[in-house]
């Protein structure tokens, strides 16, 4: 199951909508911080197509800015 951890930044004035718009998709916590324009984004997939699928799914969210992978881990590799 993959494990991976985002820095998530917003586009202009929509942080607000753009952690809406995360806690809304399944396999998805969101944590945004208090005091930047900036979200933390911890996904837990089932297995790497569901994984694919929303990071495609991610890309495409019209308040979202950018998006960087900080740590990955997938314990079937192991």
């Amino acid at each position: 199951m993959p494990i991976l951890s985002y820095l998530v930044l917003p586009q202009a004035g929509v942080k607000d909508q753009l952690c809406a718009d995360l806690s809304a998709m399944q396999y998805c916590e969101v944590i945004p911080a208090d005091n930047q324009e900036v979200v933390v984004l911890v996904t837990d997939t089932p297995d790497e197509k569901t994984e694919s699928n929303l990071q495609k799914t991610l890309k495409k969210l019209p308040s979202l800015q950018s998006i960087s992978m900080t740590f990955g881990h997938n314990a079937e590799l192991e």
